[in-house]
């Protein structure tokens, strides 16, 4: 795998940093959006199965979360988030024009992914969907209704039947360790709402994965964020027994491989 480019750019609220992975001839172009407390750090396997698959790959920080500026978890309007994605992706699109583009998003990452693909269908090949926050999320409504945000952190646990990657994760000093901010748990709501007003994504091609034992952001509530949004085509797999981070979990090769079975899959279907 090529050495990553690294930068920054002016994000709507503060610096955010990006990092590419480019190939000299690639099939298409793969963007990860990461989840809630995390950063783009997390997906270097990620990374180098859609680079052996022949993507190049991009991705960045969110504001407030890695290596981006801002107030760390501090998130009060997604839409400025899925805009930060957008100047990404434009310029990625710039530097390899005419490349399909396949946009990968996991739990929060997949609510913003599917906010981008309502705005921004056009610009998508193909989108998919692990463990995305979606539909009805029932810890958030109960976070919401209590006064005070408890001081609990995610459960390491929750992520993966590896027990090596709870610990690489609590380890992890780009992680945010600490618990929900109210701001944030407000955008999310408002955000979840937007999307399920928004509804169908179309005929864009959407892959959605989830661990069927998820505990962090269980499979039933997205079902019903994935019935608002669904369109003409798209593929459900649910893993037995898997946790919350489906890239990272026992069964990885299987998820990645059902992946680029999905990329080839479209990309062999004649542009519309």
């Amino acid at each position: 795998m090529v050495t990553p480019r690294e930068w920054e750019f002016a994000g709507r609220n503060g610096a955010v940093a990006a990092r590419s992975w480019p190939r000299p001839d690639p099939r298409y172009l793969a963007v990860l959006v990461h989840g809630y407390g995390e950063h783009l750090g997390r997906y270097d396997h990620v990374v180098r199965a859609l680079a052996d698959h022949g993507a190049s790959v991009c991705g960045l920080d969110h504001v407030g979360h890695g290596r981006s500026a801002g107030e760390r978890v501090l998130i009060t309007d997604f839409e400025d988030v899925v805009a930060d994605l957008h100047t990404l992706v434009t310029d990625a699109r710039a530097d390899a024009p005419g490349l399909p583009v396949v946009l990968i998003g996991h739990s929060m990452g997949g609510m913003i992914a599917a906010r981008y693909a309502q705005l921004h269908r056009d610009e998508l090949t193909a989108l998919v969907l692990s463990g995305p926050v979606l539909g009805r999320w029932d810890a958030l409504q109960m976070l919401l209704g209590l006064e005070e945000i408890p001081e609990i952190p995610i459960d390491p646990t929750t992520l993966s039947r590896d027990p090596a990657v709870g610990e690489a994760y609590a380890a992890d000093p780009l992680v945010w360790h600490g618990p929900f901010k109210r701001p944030t748990l407000e955008a999310l709501d408002r955000c979840i709402r937007t999307i399920n007003e928004h509804g169908s994504l179309g005929d864009l091609p959407t892959l959605w994965v989830h661990g069927e034992d998820d505990q962090l952001v269980p499979p039933a509530g997205t079902r019903t964020g994935i019935e608002a949004i669904r369109g003409s085509d798209l593929t459900e797999r649910i893993y037995p027994q898997a946790r919350h981070e489906v890239f990272n979990e026992t069964n990885s090769a299987e998820v990645l491989g059902d992946v680029t079975a999905f990329v080839d899959r479209v990309l062999r279907v004649p542009a519309r």
